[in-house]
């Protein structure tokens, strides 16, 4: 692989000098506590380095599951580069699971393609200089929400290129950030791709207007692409027929205690349903296991069911992939991560399928799909757990035609849709000028 010549950056401040000498020891402290760590364990080899990365001509760090589809779909897109070698992370076994099934797909379709997975390495600047010196990336892709400080200090120094495309910065992070205005600008992204324009503000104020772009939602692209029907799987086989189902979808271990409540009153009020039920984490399984059980609620492992489930059941889904499938029988569903201050989990996926989602009150992490959703009666917002119990049992009384709401979706996400071809393009020419 050609030699890079780095890029000279200006010496470093005292200030900053021991801004990162307390980063340094604040991973050293959290690095044996996170060997134990039930979600951080998986892959902890190569979180620390144990296992070497390859040499690749591009990174993409994809944090979780949902950043894992939008890489998917953004190496599937990138055209014209005839011979290219790939490394994509993660942070989470989910994200790992859903890279290793789209570098398959890609592959196969795509023999100049190499597609590299591995988990994310720890941030601590040790680390990240050894990671960055074996993969001797030509061009880093952080998606979304991304600024790893020990990364992208080692990335300036080798003279990486660096690009957030799908770029989010909550008020939360920027304030964080901002403490730290002068190194922060040190390290700055050499462009950055902004999915509103209260986030372009913030990455603005933070980096420099310069660099910033705005682009549409990556998201709105894989809506409507073969990839959102990966989790497209035949689940009618479980139901009885003319049973209402319902969908509590990605819920968050802070917001447990709620949900439980939801599912009692529930079943008190509506003794013929179904309930199909999503923790975010597969982790929390056995926790729900004791939480359905405290309640006396009929409850079935997904993996264990071989027969039609009963009326009065609580399916609890310790099956990843499957969610997507679940929303497109529902019939009604709940989207979690919005009754504690979570920011919300993605409850496009449950309208996509056809079915008005209810959400709690705290979507700020996607409120760049834009209040209009609920103006139009796509999706509704409930205050509370009892207002949750309302709302999903007028859907189950009152469902909306599925074909209608996903006409109206269809139009909503088409009007804007556009963000993979944007950094796509930007990608190929940047890749083409470097002779790739």
């Amino acid at each position: 692989m050609r030699k890079l010549n780095p890029k000279k950056i200006p010496a470093i401040s005292a200030a900053e000098k021991f801004a990162f000498l307390l980063y340094n020891m604040g991973w050293n402290l959290a690095i044996p506590l996170l060997r134990i760590n039930s979600r951080i364990k998986d892959g902890f080899e190569q979180r620390i380095l144990k296992k070497g990365l390859p040499g690749v001509d591009l990174w993409i760090q994809a944090a979780s599951a949902g950043e894992a589809y939008l890489a998917w779909n953004f190496v599937k897109n990138l055209r014209f580069v005839p011979y290219l070698r790939i490394l994509i992370t993660s942070n989470t076994r989910q994200g790992i699971e859903i890279l290793a099934r789209a570098a398959d797909d890609i592959m196969r379709s795509e023999k100049g393609k190499k597609i590299f997975i591995s988990y994310f390495p720890f941030d601590k600047p040790a680390i990240m200089k050894k990671a960055v010196k074996e993969v001797r990336p030509k061009l880093m892709i952080l998606l979304e929400t991304e600024i790893w400080p020990g990364l992208m200090m080692a990335l300036k120094k080798t003279g990486c290129r660096i690009v957030i495309i799908n770029g989010r910065i909550t008020l939360k992070s920027f304030n964080r950030y901002i403490l730290w205005h002068s190194l922060f600008s040190r390290l700055s992204p050499d462009k950055i791709f902004a999915v509103s324009a209260p986030d372009a503000e913030r990455f603005t104020l933070l980096f420099g207007k310069e660099l910033v772009a705005t682009m549409p939602n990556m998201k709105f692209d894989r809506l409507n692409s073969p990839l959102s029907d990966d989790e497209n799987r035949d689940l009618n086989n479980l139901l009885p027929s003319n049973t209402p189902f319902i969908v509590l979808g990605s819920v968050r271990s802070e917001e447990e205690d709620q949900v439980q409540e939801i599912i009692l009153h529930l079943l008190k009020r509506r003794p013929d349903i179904i309930i199909g039920l999503f923790p975010r984490h597969m982790h929390r399984i056995g926790t729900w296991e004791e939480r359905l059980n405290h309640i006396s609620a009929t409850s079935v492992l997904r993996s264990k069911i071989d027969k039609t489930v009963s009326s009065g059941t609580v399916i609890l889904w310790d099956v990843f992939g499957e969610l997507g499938a679940a929303y497109g029988i529902s019939t009604a569903a709940f989207v979690g991560g919005s009754l504690a201050p979570l920011g919300g989990q993605n409850f496009l996926e449950a309208v996509v399928s056809g079915v008005v989602p209810v959400v709690g009150p705290y979507w700020d992490n996607f409120a760049w799909i834009g209040d209009e959703i609920f103006e139009q009666g796509l999706v509704t917002s409930a205050a509370n757990p009892i207002n949750v119990i309302d709302m999903l049992e007028k859907n189950i009384n009152k469902p909306e035609q599925r074909d209608k709401v996903r006409d109206s979706i269809g139009k909503y996400i088409k009007e804007r849709q556009g963000g993979t071809e944007i950094v796509c393009s930007y990608v190929e020419k940047f890749l083409k000028e470097k002779n790739f």
